[in-house]
């Protein structure tokens, strides 16, 4: 009988799988006509071997820890070595788990009404040492806390599903922060360490004790069609923050958080300049969400440098800030060769804001005269409405920000009080821009324009 059962499972597996890879052509995601699309630099891959959480004892109630019965089928996968790779399938339930790792050549689909939960249990939860980058945990001195979904040296791997959710109940988390109890910093809900083709896609992120989505030291990553969703007032819930990562497609994605929406980010003083990993070929696309922070974001962590970043069809709504351009004295690296386009905003206290203050210091060996470098930024296409105030762009005295050139950037401001934008140490151009901008950027002299391509 039970035979008979496990033969019924693998039929309907099979056929959900089938099912699954009809929506994609030729081993890529589907794009509607005329749209643009990056997600070809990871092709969506069928697996050999199809194997269940429920064939290693996994029981999805809610209330039965299933680490054990993660753990094992992923050694299950790493150990098979089925030439194809294999999918581990999450059917409907709640699967409440401890963190646990992924392995290459594997595809983690979670099917729908699928709920990869954590627990709250933080007493035992695993430690992993500080990021090089950052040489020490990004909240509090020492190691951090492993996220709950983790990778490190891995290979094709794919996050995907029916829309299943990944939860991680971070408001335990959340309350410690407040409360200032935290021994050390808090888990991500999934990061993947020096990994290469990497697809998320299809899957919703709820709830993360601290970032979303961390790829750090990867390359060739898509996320795509994903849900992120955490309460506008939980702390420190980034979206999706690229970190001295190359060539990350982030496209058609929802995001409400407490945090920045997507932020870039390479290393962090001292310890990101010694990395000098930067982050490079970075495709933002067709991003729509809320924040009490930024919409889209650079930095403030940009000590490895970055450069060649496009972002465009923006829909930012209910946010702090539209675009935030963020670096520090003592971060030193640089930030060269960015395009954000076609921007949506509504209902935003400051539209644009490019600063040289913002950020702390991992600690006191820090060098103030390490200065960044911030040059050839090119913000085009904005509209919002009900804007409190239109922008700032303030560089550093010994480090002016230089080649920063706006166009057609037509911002409706809710009151006068707010129509003023601030500038300094600054260089570049400014093309209709409304309200008209500060003297810095009024020269049209000059002014070269990109037209998004990287």
């Amino acid at each position: 009988m039970k035979h008979k059962k496990m033969v019924r499972w693998r039929l309907a597996a099979t056929a959900l799988l089938a099912i699954f890879l009809t929506v994609l052509k030729g081993g890529a995601f589907v794009v509607a006509e005329g749209e643009q699309t990056c997600s070809g630099i990871v092709p969506m891959k069928s697996r050999g071997e199809v194997v269940s959480i429920t064939d290693f004892g996994g029981v999805g109630d809610g209330r039965t820890l299933n680490t054990a019965a993660f753990k094992s089928a992923v050694f299950h996968i790493e150990q098979r070595k089925v030439p194809e790779g294999s999918l581990l399938y999450i059917p409907a339930g709640v699967w409440l788990t401890e963190a646990f790792n992924l392995t290459s050549h594997m595809t983690l689909f979670l099917a729908e009404g699928a709920v990869i939960k954590a627990t709250q249990d933080t007493v035992n939860w695993p430690l992993i040492h500080p990021l090089p980058s950052y040489g020490r945990g990004r909240e509090l001195p020492g190691g951090r806390y492993m996220s709950l979904i983790h990778g490190n040296g891995l290979q094709d791997v794919t996050i995907t599903g029916e829309n299943g959710t990944i939860d991680g109940q971070g408001d335990v988390w959340w309350n410690m922060w407040r409360q200032k109890t935290l021994p050390f910093t808090r888990p991500n809900l999934l990061e993947l360490m020096h990994s290469t083709d990497i697809i998320i896609s299809n899957v919703v992120f709820r709830d993360s004790p601290f970032w979303n989505i961390h790829p750090v030291y990867c390359s060739n990553v898509v996320v795509k069609n994903v849900t992120i969703l955490a309460p506008y007032d939980s702390p420190n819930t980034d979206g999706v923050d690229p970190d001295s990562s190359l060539n990350v497609c982030i496209e058609d994605c929802y995001i409400s958080t407490g945090d920045d929406l997507v932020a870039v980010k390479s290393g962090w003083d001292e310890y990101g300049i010694a990395y000098a990993r930067p982050s490079s070929g970075i495709i933002v696309r067709r991003l729509t969400g809320s924040s009490p922070f930024a919409g889209f974001a650079v930095g403030s962590e940009t000590s490895g440098g970055i450069e060649n970043i496009l972002a465009e069809n923006l829909n930012i709504f209910k946010t702090g800030v539209g675009i935030h351009i963020k670096t520090n004295s003592g971060r030193g690296g640089f930030i060269k060769n960015i395009t954000i386009s076609d921007v949506n905003l509504s209902n935003v206290r400051k539209g644009l804001r490019i600063a040289g203050n913002v950020g702390d210091h991992p600690d006191d060996r820090y060098d103030p005269n390490a200065l960044p470098v911030v040059d050839g930024l090119t913000i085009k296409n904005v509209w919002g409405v009900r804007i409190q105030q239109p922008g700032s762009i303030q560089g550093i005295k010994n480090s002016p920000f230089t080649q920063i050139h706006l166009s057609n950037v037509k911002l409706d401001v809710a009151s006068l009080r707010g129509v003023a934008w601030a500038c300094a140490d600054v260089s570049g151009g400014a093309l209709d821009v409304q309200p008209s901008p500060c003297a810095e950027l009024s020269t049209t002299n000059g002014m070269s324009f990109r037209t998004g391509a990287l």
